[in-house]
């Protein structure tokens, strides 16, 4: 799985707390965040909460946890109260922490108190979509890989530089600290917990009652938005933004890094030192950057062939598209085209 980033597993789960008697049912406690994000709020309360006695395994007994005193704030005027406060969560095998209202939410010192105690005492610790900024707070990811939404990622790396943000993932389980994308992957991270717990069969068949995919393909780079395709204005001296511009009008020709150069006047040593500065990556980096991203476009709005879609975002053969496709997006052509479309690729 490390190839999708879909899941990533560097560190065994901690083990300091006693084991749980065989055959008893793990507990799951969910924060309760105020202001709260209902949908990543409702996930967990899906696949940990519902009782579905037929299917064979120990199952999960949920709470939702204040964690301030009184009622708990959500979209729409929505009031929400629990009977559970902190000391169930600390208490609890699994934590999850849902979105929280980014701008809006701090998270309160007890909680963040009762996070580092309930995790140092062996419960694992997971965060859906921006709920990762709750954990990176209580200081439980530094050294580790996370994921969040892509909206999100590049403040969790000005926050919290001590954190790798990996903004390809719909998730990553890393033993004791587990992390989710936005909204969709709140439920692919969820299932996952099922499917480590008691198997991929019971798993499949949660997801079959819930009518979702027990698995999905790819990360959410198929998801994101695409990088704008115009430059930043150049920075004195450079010129490269209209070197950028006439190689984006010219990406279904056979374009060499000594053209661009050439265009800008310059060897192609003192361009690749240029472009690295200006743009932030290599000149061949940028290109199939760029051809992809037209791809996307063109399987998102035509019903050409992969080939046809090769050939028009100038990466040769259907062969060098899907492998340029994975690499940088984690699915296929098809599989992209059939999310975005409904239609055979």
């Amino acid at each position: 799985m490390a190839s999708d980033r879909q899941a990533h597993t560097s560190r065994p789960a901690d083990t300091s707390r006693p084991a749980r008697p065989s055959g008893s049912a793990l507990r799951v406690a969910v924060a309760l965040l105020s202001p709260s994000s209902l949908f990543e709020l409702a996930v967990p309360c899906a696949v940990f909460g519902q009782d579905r006695g037929e299917i064979p395994s120990p199952g999960y007994e949920l709470a939702l946890c204040q964690t301030v005193p009184g009622a708990h704030h959500a979209a729409g005027g929505l009031r929400l109260e629990s009977s559970h406060g902190l000391e169930t969560l600390a208490e609890a095998d699994l934590v999850i922490i849902p979105a929280c209202v980014m701008g809006e939410y701090e998270p309160p010192a007890p909680l963040l108190d009762t996070l580092r105690a309930a995790h140092a005492a062996g419960a694992r610790v997971a965060s859906l979509c921006s709920g990762v900024f709750v954990l990176a707070a209580a200081g439980l990811l530094t050294g580790r890989e996370v994921a969040t939404h892509w909206m999100y990622a590049d403040e969790l790396r000005r926050r919290h530089p001590e954190v790798t943000v990996d903004d390809r993932a719909l998730y990553i389980d890393d033993g004791s600290i587990l992390t989710s994308a936005g909204t969709a992957a709140a439920i692919d991270l969820c299932l996952h917990i099922v499917r480590r717990d008691h198997g991929a069969a019971v798993a499949a068949e949660v997801g079959r009652r819930m009518v979702v995919a027990p698995h999905r393909e790819g990360g959410q780079a198929q998801y994101a938005r695409p990088r704008t395709a115009t430059a930043a204005p150049p920075a004195p001296g450079t010129g490269l933004a209209p070197v950028l511009d006439w190689a984006l009008a010219r990406l279904h020709e056979p374009l060499a890094i000594a053209d661009l150069a050439g265009r800008a006047g310059m060897s192609v040593r003192t361009f690749e030192r240029h472009f690295a500065r200006e743009v932030g990556a290599t000149p061949l980096r940028w290109l199939n950057q760029q051809r992809v991203t037209h791809a996307r476009t063109l399987l998102e709005t035509t019903d050409l062939p992969v080939d046809a879609v090769a050939e028009r975002s100038g990466l040769g053969t259907g062969d060098g598209l899907r492998q340029h496709f994975h690499r940088l997006m984690g699915t296929t052509p098809a599989a992209y085209r059939r999310t975005y479309r409904g239609t055979p690729g």
